[in-house]
Order: structure tokens, then C-alpha cells, then sequence
């Protein structure tokens, strides 16, 4: 799969970083197909250069944008219709937000103190049933 990423350069504390189109498979600062702009966070305000037409050209193709280069797309002035149709929400989560967390803390916590008064319950109503001699 092709994406449309964010490759680092710059010296140590110097970042910088080109906006390249590149195999998901190769590293991140390995190699690429196309450098189609670049991104410096360092500057008031942050540059954004993007070679507009190469980017539109490599989302029509297919190209996939990271969450981070879909931004920059998106701030860039690239058609949002093109940016949002290759970023996609994920649809299935590996590990439980911090909500879900609590709220089986909480089920949980309120579970055992419900068994106990239905147990006490329970013999009541079975020696009320029971017939008298």
C-alpha cells in the first residue's frame, strides 16, 4: 500500500520534516517514491509547502495519508472530498478506551454488593412456602 506520509529531517533538536509519498512497508526515514512537499514546525507560524497537484494526483491513485499528513493536507488547501476519502476512522479498537475502563470498574464494583441482598432474600421466601404441619 502506498502512503502519503511525513519523513523527518534536520539536525538533533531541529526537525524538520518532508511530506513523501512512500511503500507502508519502508521505514520512515528509508526510502520513497516522491517528495511532494514539506512541513517546518519551527516557524511562527509553521510552514506548510505541498505540491499541490502531485498530491491530488497520488490520492487519486489510491495513496493513503497518515492522520498527521491528512492535516497538513487539509491545511495545505488540498480538496478535503480527496483527503477525507482516504482517512478513515478506525472501525475496530484493540485495547478499551479509559471510559470503557471505568465503567466496568464501576459495574463490577456494583455487582457483588447486589448478590449479597438477593441471596438473603432467597431463603425467605422458601420458608414461606413451605406447607404448615
Amino acid at each position: 500500500m502506498v502512503k502519503i506520509r511525513l519523513q523527518r529531517v534536520g539536525a538533533k533538536k531541529k526537525v524538520a520534516y518532508r511530506v513523501v509519498v512512500a511503500d507502508s512497508r519502508a521505514p520512515r526515514d528509508g526510502s520513497y517514491i516522491e517528495i511532494i512537499g514539506h512541513y517546518d514546525p519551527r516557524t511562527v507560524p509553521p510552514t506548510i509547502v505541498i505540491k499541490q497537484e502531485k498530491a491530488q494526483e497520488w490520492l487519486k491513485r489510491g495513496a493513503q495519508p497518515t492522520p498527521t499528513a491528512a492535516s497538513l493536507l487539509s491545511k495545505a488547501g488540498i480538496s478535503s472530498k480527496l483527503v477525507s476519502k482516504a482517512v478513515r476512522p478506525p472501525t475496530d479498537r484493540k485495547t478499551p478506551k479509559k471510559a470503557d475502563k471505568k465503567a466496568k470498574a464501576e459495574a463490577k464494583a456494583a455487582a457483588p454488593e447486589a448478590k449479597p441482598a438477593a441471596a438473603k432474600t432467597e431463603p425467605a421466601k422458601a420458608e414461606d412456602t413451605k406447607p404448615a404441619a
